[in-house]
């Protein structure tokens, strides 16, 4: 038999992370990449266990066990329907499942298998998934790994978000609690078999409301009701690192206060468009001690990075002095050899110019494009202002709670307010032109400067 994948595809089947998810667009092929998958890994290990769970058996018999009734050749795989299990001709075994409620899923605590798939992970909760986890076990040897493939939206959209798209940069293995995750970014782009054989799919997506095309046909995970950076766009605003050009202005803007240094290199190019290049993000609110004022300028040191740096920018209550010694926070740091240069603090304007900078525009090939990039290793940067909500008593200021998720936006609004400026362009060099006039009796030359 063969196979036919799409790039994205066969890097779901080959990726080695614990925890996978092949997350985003419609029809991007997630499902047959995980019944393609699922063969893979059954013929590659003699005897190996696999289960399949969709939140229902209904939508498991029209999607998942259909697609691999069609795939799997009958010369190597049988399917026994009232049991819902898959044999292979090597022993190996994929049973297909359904959790319609959190109880359903004692139904598998003595079973062990080697991969557990989750198709469409956003239907079930958390509470389900991490159970699962802990039944991913066995004595064989055979690799174990949660692999799950999934569109934005649906009851589990937070957490799942929450576990891999806020954590995990794309294309990209992370290791967290121990274990290895990865995010597989899913585009309708990346199955051409489909749009070859359904050309009006894309119309079809493009016709759906706002929230839901951005969900299935953007793959966008920034969808959360109550959003205050509604602008925001993860496939837009956040890009993979470079090298800025030296000539590039250099910027830090910082929240800081015992509970948390949230500061932020920033780099603004010829044409006034600023990427986030760096970030500290230290204290107690992600489970550290706190940074005093000697700490934080020795991390602000570190992100300057022996850049020159125009300014560092940082709100007004950092000048209010202190009653038992007299000096300002913004005086420690000069101590510290950090000089802060103080910006304005109003939270709605500064707001509304930071929206501005966010702002999704078509650049010149008809794509999309933003004012602010933000590289992704600025990961609480891209966590919180995707999570961030709207005050429930003002749309027009962010909410406070949680307190974790204010300091970043904070940041970066006192890098706009600080009306930074690029570098202004050198002046093209002067040239002349000449052209000369004979006098009549050609006694003398007269010289015009053009």
């Amino acid at each position: 038999m063969e196979l036919t994948l799409t790039s994205r595809q066969k890097r779901f089947c080959d990726a080695d992370a614990f925890e996978v998810l092949f997350g985003g667009a419609a029809g991007g092929g997630k499902s047959y990449g995980q019944t393609a998958d699922a063969l893979i890994f059954a013929l590659k290990y003699p005897g190996s266990r696999q289960i399949i769970f969709r939140r229902t058996l209904p939508e498991l018999e029209k999607s998942i066990i259909r697609t691999a009734l069609e795939m799997y050749p009958r010369d190597i795989y049988s399917y026994r329907r009232n049991d819902h299990t898959g044999t292979f001709v090597n022993g190996s075994t994929v049973e297909f499942a359904y959790c319609d409620n959190e109880d359903d899923v004692y139904r598998y605590q003595s079973a062990e298998y080697d991969v557990k798939r989750f198709d469409e992970l956003t239907h079930f909760t958390e509470r389900m998934y991490l159970y699962m986890i802990s039944r991913c076990r066995g004595v064989n040897g055979y690799p174990k790994q949660i692999k799950s493939s999934t569109n934005p939206g649906g009851i589990g959209h937070s957490w799942v978000k929450k576990r891999f798209i806020s954590l995990c940069p794309p294309d990209k293995t992370v290791k967290a609690d121990g274990m290895t995750r990865l995010f597989l970014p899913s585009r309708l782009s990346d199955n051409r078999f489909l749009i070859r054989a359904d050309p009006q799919y894309k119309r079809r997506l493009e016709a759906l409301d706002d929230r839901d095309r951005r969900a299935l046909l953007d793959g966008d995970w920034d969808i959360e009701e109550g959003r205050f950076f509604t602008q925001f766009c993860r496939a837009v605003h956040v890009i993979s690192p470079f090298s800025p050009p030296p000539r590039w202005r250099k910027y830090i803007s910082l929240d800081y206060g015992l509970d948390m240094l949230a500061a932020y290199k920033i780099a603004l190019d010829d044409n006034g468009r600023a990427y986030v290049t760096g970030e500290v993000y230290e204290g107690k609110d992600n489970g550290g001690d706190g940074l005093i004022v000697s700490q934080a300028a020795a991390e602000i040191k570190r992100l300057c990075d022996r850049d020159e740096i125009r300014a560092v920018y940082a709100p007004p209550d950092l000048w209010s002095r202190q009653k038992d010694s007299g000096s300002s926070i913004a005086d420690l740091f000069f101590q510290n050899g950090v000089r802060l240069t103080r910006v304005a603090s109003a939270r709605r304007a500064g707001w509304l110019e930071l929206k501005e900078w966010l702002k999704v525009e078509k650049d010149e090939l008809g794509g999309k494009t933003a004012r602010l990039k933000i590289f992704d290793c600025c990961k609480n940067l891209i966590r919180s202002l995707s999570l961030i909500q709207c005050d429930s008593a003002d749309p027009t200021d962010c909410a406070t709670r949680p307190h974790e998720l204010t300091h970043a936006p904070d940041a970066l609004r006192y890098f706009v307010s600080g009306n930074p400026r690029p570098q202004a362009p050198e002046p093209p060099p002067y040239r002349y032109g000449f052209s000369f006039e004979k006098r009549a009796d050609n006694s003398e030359k007269k010289i015009n400067i053009i």
